[in-house]
């Protein structure tokens, strides 16, 4: 049965996140043959509809506005009301991200629908589009079935595969004009402040080296870094390195941090909490290093190296850079 189905576009620092494209794959499918729009919000944004129609997109719907330059609720929601109204999905797909996490909710209420929320699969069974969501913690997952019409649902980043770019196809791409008023604009963002920060995005991020208690200090950071470098990755860390101060919570990998699903995994000097666990365990493939044979976090590690990260780390850089020279 086809169906229309609508990507809500995750865009940052006025880039599109490879999670939009992860949507737009799964949206194609649970479409079965029918219209796959995306609604693109935010000020300045026009430019990036071409690449969405490439991308799978048979509509891209655009609404570019200064009071979307940065997200408040009340807006997105006036905005991505109005593309509903017009297009009539029976599936929104959201990032399971800060704003993902804060839409969806609100969009649900309003329309009066089911909600399923980072879901890492979106299948066709007997017609219905069923979700697979990880429960307690990623040691179990559950198949949802919603019924209400339409579904709105918010997809974890790196777990799905985006369509192959098709260079001859070009969506339609149209312009929506919203007029805001003063209960639409009830939160007002005054400054954003981020700190500053180099390297892949950890929630995207293909490769990981993340670091524990194990180490000991804010320079012992370092030469995971420098194999993050050589290896294209990104740095994260276990919530004891955080509270020990030896990195910034925005680091932090695990239960209360970010969630993450990489290609490889490589955690250094990190026990294996389930708080931790709960945000990696499904990496594709884990590596383990720990002085501590006993440490749990060889459970769930496809490869384990019993030693000290500071001999052990420095090696594997070496030889990865003999790998790539």
């Amino acid at each position: 049965m086809s169906r229309k189905a609508l990507v809500v576009a995750d865009v940052r620092h006025g880039k599109l996140r490879n999670v939009t494209l992860e949507m737009l794959g799964a949206a194609t499918k649970a479409a079965e043959g029918g219209e796959v729009a995306v609604a693109l919000l935010g000020h300045q944004v026009s430019s990036l509809a071409e690449g969405l129609g490439k991308a799978g997109a048979d509509r891209v719907y655009v609404v570019d506005a200064p009071e979307l330059e940065k997200y408040t609720p009340g807006a997105y929601r006036k905005a991505l009301m109005e593309i509903y109204r017009v297009f009539s999905p029976e599936l929104i797909l959201l990032a399971h991200s800060a704003i993902g996490k804060d839409l969806a909710p609100v969009i649900s209420q309003r329309l009066g629908v089911g909600q399923v929320s980072d879901a890492i699969a979106v299948e066709l069974t007997n017609g219905q589009l069923q979700f697979t969501r990880p429960i307690y913690a990623g040691k179990a997952f559950t198949k949802v079935v919603v019924k209400s019409n339409p579904v709105v649902a918010t997809i974890r980043p790196n777990n799905l595969a985006p369509l192959a770019e098709d260079a001859g196809k070009a969506g339609t791409v149209e312009a929506l004009s919203v007029s805001f008023e003063q209960q639409d604009l009830a939160t007002l963002v005054q400054e954003i402040i981020q700190k500053a920060s180099t390297g892949v995005d950890l929630t995207e991020a293909k490769i990981i080296v993340s670091g524990g208690r194990g180490v000991k200090s804010e320079e012992g950071f370092a030469p995971l870094r420098e194999l993050a470098e050589v290896l294209g990755a990104a740095v994260g860390a276990s919530r004891g390195a955080c509270d020990a101060g030896y990195c910034d919570y925005s680091m932090q990998i695990g239960q209360t941090g970010k969630v993450v699903t990489p290609d490889l995994y490589i955690a250094c000097g990190i026990s294996g909490a389930i708080q931790h666990l709960a945000g990696m365990s499904s990496s594709k493939v884990i590596v383990a290093i720990n002085k501590d044979p006993e440490a749990p976090i060889f459970q769930v590690a496809d490869y384990g190296i019993v030693g000290d990260l500071f001999e052990v780390v420095p090696l594997m850089t070496a030889e990865v850079k003999k790998l790539l020279a």
